[in-house]
C-alpha cells in the first residue's frame, strides 16, 4: 500500500518540531543552572562561518510550515529576516509552526503530488514537484537544522543525549 505525502512528511515534522522545542527547553534550564546569558546561547555556533542555534531552531520551523506555505504559493524562498532573539520568540515560532502541521488536511496534502514547484533564493532556481521538493529537500533539511541544534548544545556540555534528538516517535499500539 502507498504510503501518502502526509504520512510521509507531516508526522516527522511535528516530531522534529518537538525535538526542537525540547532541546530549546534543555538550552533554557541549562543557561539558568550555568548562569550562562540566554543571548550567549541562542547565538552560539559549532565554527564561526556556521549559522547559530537560533538560526538552527527557527528553520525547523521554516521547512516544516513554511514549505508548505510555499508549496500552496508555487515557490519558496528562505525567509531572510533575522532569527528570534529569545528563547521565547522561538519557543513561539516553533509552537506556531507545530499549530499549523497539525491543522494541515491530508486530502490537500495529497492534492500537492505532482504539483510545479520552485525554490528561489538569490540567484538560484531549483525546480521540482511540491512533493519531491517536501521529501528531498525540506525534509533533509529541518533533520539537519533539529541535528545542528542538538549539536550546539552537546559542544556547550548540555545533559542532552540520542533519545533527546529522537523525540516523541511513532509507536504501534
Amino acid at each position: 500500500m502507498p504510503i501518502s505525502l502526509h504520512a510521509a512528511f507531516v508526522p516527522s515534522a511535528l516530531q522534529m518540531l518537538g525535538t526542537a522545542g525540547h532541546l530549546l527547553g534543555k538550552a533554557e534550564t541549562w543557561c539558568s543552572e550555568q548562569g550562562v546569558s540566554e543571548s550567549d546561547m541562542i547565538g552560539e555556533r559549532i565554527i564561526e562561518d556556521m549559522l547559530p542555534f537560533t538560526y538552527q531552531v527557527k528553520c525547523v520551523a521554516e521547512h516544516t510550515q513554511g514549505a508548505v506555505e510555499g508549496v500552496r504559493a508555487g515557490v519558496y524562498s528562505p525567509d531572510i529576516n533575522p532569527p528570534p532573539t529569545s528563547f521565547a520568540a522561538l519557543r513561539e515560532k516553533l509552537a506556531g509552526a507545530t499549530q499549523f502541521m497539525e491543522g494541515l488536511d491530508e486530502a490537500e496534502m495529497e492534492s500537492f503530488v505532482g504539483q510545479p514547484m520552485r525554490f528561489e533564493f538569490k540567484e538560484n532556481r531549483l525546480d521540482f514537484t511540491a512533493d519531491q521538493f517536501l521529501l528531498s529537500f525540506s525534509q533533509p533539511n529541518f533533520y539537519f537544522h533539529a541535528a545542528t541544534a542538538y549539536n550546539i548544545l552537546r559542544m556547550k556540555g548540555v545533559g542532552v543525549g540520542k533519545m533527546n534528538f529522537m523525540g516523541r516517535m511513532r509507536l504501534a499500539g
